[in-house]
């Protein structure tokens, strides 16, 4: 618990990057905050103080050093509908966000933050590579002078026409300043990141030519202090609300911590992130800003500026309290040009080219679940591609392990055919003269093969006794433990006697649960297939002696 609230120290080590990567990431995130807040209906200085808190809290208390946190689009598009839905109690809004951030808070305490790493790699390859391909199309429209557009469908149906008339001074300063971050030799970017160059470059050039899109005033002043307001008629609703916006806020900050592990070689806890998340929503309801997350773009910007500690987010929220306080004036001339061409740059670096340059190679099913993965992310949006992806991949995986485990099942009649036996207990099954039947069962049984543990025992032949051999299963699931029951039950009705052999504690536990084993005598039941074996081999004989005497 300790840990999971304690600060995030920043360091001196890396001053030098992370002061270039917050500064570059704050310029970044400055016209999306504003965008941002405009959208969402509670104005731009709520983007504004939105992306102050989250992106302080997140960087102070979260679990990803290198992440900048603030409004994203995904979070924007639910708290628009939350502040429609308050439209006339804009407390209740912010009370919505306050709870989000809570409900995050115990995401964190819970432990659930874990979970995300479960994301098979193919997923997070489409994620980031749809990502870098909606970033490259949406700065294509500032970057010819043109503003930018609300979606990817409205900006691939309006560009055609657009790129007939652009404006050559915008589209001249964006290709200076993508050209900038292109190439800028490694040594000279250690001492003076290349965005920073391109953003002076192109202020520069903005002022020379005419007709350029800029930044222009940017609001500013004080935040409007939010009590927290409850509405028991509305509460129900509010809950929905929040529900949604913390766990779209923490799947779209996990991933995109994903992603920044993935580029700094980093791992980060994702628990610990959660907390920081929870704790910048928390304050961003009672500073009436807009709810916010970990933002893939932002971070990206900041780790290739050389950001890696908590000191860049810091920096990146300190730039914009500036900003609202009163220094708006030193960045209103910063062209949009400029800032497309930085975030082109940024977008060519966010697609998985090592994953693509293996597309040939790539087994069938990863390179389907990439590809419909990147598809939604571009098309759709990016909650809807990861849920696809996962289930996808979810159903792959139990398909494969299903046909695993059907395979390791197997009705074994012949000693010859049991490979799996010793000397001694091949010497036993011998003995039991074609009478017994081994149902041979290894690995983890799952309701995958459920069905065909049925079937395979119902296309053998005849026998007096049935041995089901356990002994190389270490667990089984309900569905399996029921198909395992309708086996007991149709060689009851056959007369066959059920012996079972390699009962472990933790399969007599879930077969107890299910009733299984009530159907099986205490007596009949073995820890080792030997035993098993031995009693099969006297109740073989016990009843040729019976045929006898009859």
């Amino acid at each position: 618990m300790r840990t999971l609230f304690s600060p995030n120290l920043p360091g001196l080590a890396n001053w030098r990057g992370d002061l270039f990567g917050g500064l570059t990431a704050a310029i970044i995130a400055l016209p999306l905050a504003i965008a941002f807040g405009v959208a969402s209906g509670a104005g731009p200085v709520a983007g504004l103080y939105g992306a102050i808190c989250v992106g302080l809290f997140a960087s102070l208390f979260g679990g990803t050093p290198s992440q900048i946190s603030g409004p994203t689009g995904p979070m924007t598009i639910v708290a628009a509908a939350v502040f429609t839905q308050y439209a006339g109690e804009p407390a209740l809004a912010f009370t919505v966000i306050m709870m989000t951030g809570a409900m995050q808070i115990l995401l964190g305490w819970l432990r659930l933050g874990r979970y995300i790493n479960l994301m098979p790699y193919p997923v997070i390859s489409g994620f980031m590579t749809g990502i870098g391909c909606i970033l490259i199309i949406m700065q294509l429209e500032p970057l010819i002078g043109y503003p930018s557009t609300d979606s990817i469908t409205n900006a691939l149906t309006i560009l055609p026409r657009e790129l007939q008339q652009p404006n050559w001074n915008a589209a001249a300063i964006g290709i200076v300043s993508f050209a900038i971050c292109m190439f800028t030799p490694r040594r000279i970017g250690e001492i003076l990141p290349a965005p920073l160059i391109a953003l002076v470059t192109g202020s520069l050039l903005a002022a020379v030519l005419s007709g350029t899109p800029v930044l222009g005033d940017i609001p500013s002043g004080l935040p409007n202090w939010q009590r927290p307001e409850l509405s028991f008629t509305l509460l129900n609703d509010m809950l929905v609300s929040a529900v949604v916006l913390a766990a779209l806020g923490s799947i779209d900050s996990l991933l995109t911590s994903l992603v920044a592990d993935s580029v700094t070689r980093t791992f980060h806890n994702p628990d610990k992130e959660l907390v920081g998340q929870g704790l910048g929503n928390m304050l961003a309801g009672l500073a009436g800003g807009l709810p916010g997350a970990g933002a893939t773009i932002r971070t990206l910007s900041n780790v290739n500026a050389g950001g890696r500690t908590a000191l860049s987010g810091i920096v990146h929220a300190a730039v914009l309290l500036g900003v609202v306080l009163g220094l708006g004036r030193a960045v209103a001339f910063i062209p949009h040009a400029a800032l497309a061409g930085i975030l082109m740059k940024v977008g060519i670096d966010v697609i998985d080219w090592r994953f693509l340059a293996r597309m040939h190679r790539t087994p069938r099913m990863d390179l389907v679940l990439m590809c419909v993965v990147l598809l939604l992310t571009v098309l759709v949006d990016i909650i809807t591609a990861v849920a696809a992806g996962v289930v996808l991949a979810s159903l792959a995986f139990v398909k494969e392990a299903a046909d695993h485990q059907i395979e390791s099942i197997r009705p074994v009649h012949d000693p010859e055919h049991a490979s799996f036996f010793g000397p001694e207990e091949t010497a036993l099954f011998r003995r039991c003269d074609g009478r017994v039947l081994v149902l041979h069962l290894s690995g983890l049984i799952s309701f995958g093969a459920a069905s065909e543990l049925t079937r395979k025992y119902a296309t053998v032949g005849h026998c007096d006794i049935l041995l089901i051999d356990l002994l190389d299963v270490p667990k089984m699931d309900g569905s399996a433990a029921l198909a395992l029951e309708d086996i007991i039950q149709r060689a009851d009705t056959a007369g066959q006697n059920v012996i079972i052999a390699g009962l472990n504690a933790g399969l007599a536990r879930t077969l107890g649960k299910m009733g299984v084993l009530d159907r099986i005598r205490e007596t009949a039941r073995f820890a080792s297939r030997r035993d098993a074996l031995q009693a099969a081999v006297d109740q073989v004989s016990a009843n040729a002696r019976a045929a006898g005497t009859t």
